[in-house]
């Protein structure tokens, strides 16, 4: 990681990784939909809205990640002082409130017809919309700070705190009773039958390397716009 230290040499992997992360992200992604919509059976409780899972579990699962990763830019920022944590930070944001927000209105979606209720305040979809939330602090945070021409320590502490949220959601439907199902697929194995879920891996690496190439994107950008500025005020005081 330190080795990344260097802005230049960064970018230097970023921009092939970015362009590898893209393309075979939209592949995968576009063959697991698609196999998902046409190649699978219904299923025998829940018939076609079924389907929905093969957004639904990778947006859950890159939500609750993209905060992972906020949390750990944070350590290597508060700890060690990388001097692209707060980027990575900043730059994971946005990308995980989407894949949250997604996540939010895909189960609203299926919960419809199968719970009869587009909503319901349990420990599942409530700490989920609190992750959502949290990442929209998140972003107001480090701008405000960045702004002000902080560190973002504040924003790295907030980062630290907010991964809280991350076991409360996963062990909500153990903790609580709730209208969520249980956990699906575990280290152990998988109560989705093998005919469902076979493109499910394809999306969930698809939609995981469309976020890396997101983040990478937003990376790149800042770093640029950062130098641009430093070009600026060199000229401004020449």
């Amino acid at each position: 990681m330190h080795a990344l230290a260097n802005p230049a040499r960064f970018l230097r992997i970023a921009r092939p990784v970015t362009s590898w992360s893209l393309w075979i992200g939209l592949v995968l992604a576009a063959a697991g939909m698609v196999a998902g919509l046409a190649l699978t059976p219904p299923d025998y409780l829940q018939g076609e809205t079924v389907r929905i899972l093969y957004i639904h579990v990778p947006a859950a699962w890159l939500g609750m990640a993209g905060w992972l990763g906020i949390a750990a830019a944070s350590v290597s920022q508060l700890v060690w002082r990388h001097p692209l944590a707060a980027v990575a930070g900043r730059a994971t944001a946005p990308a995980g409130a989407t894949f949250a927000l997604v996540c939010l209105v895909t189960g609203s979606i299926w919960g419809r017809p199968t719970w009869g209720t587009w909503w319901e305040w349990d420990g599942r979809l409530t700490s989920m919309l609190v992750l959502f939330f949290l990442y929209l602090g998140y972003i107001a945070l480090a701008s405000a700070e960045r702004e002000r021409g902080g560190e973002g320590r504040i924003t790295a502490i907030y980062g630290l705190v907010g991964a809280i949220n991350l076991p409360i959601i996963h062990y909500s439907v153990l903790w609580w009773r709730t209208l969520h199902q249980g956990q699906s697929i575990s280290l152990s194995g998988s109560t989705i039958d093998n005919s469902l879920l076979w493109p499910l891996p394809l999306t969930m690496i698809g939609f995981t390397c469309l976020f890396a190439a997101a983040v990478l994107m937003r990376m790149r950008a800042e770093l640029a716009d950062t130098k641009v500025e430093a070009r600026l005020r060199r000229q401004a005081t020449a």
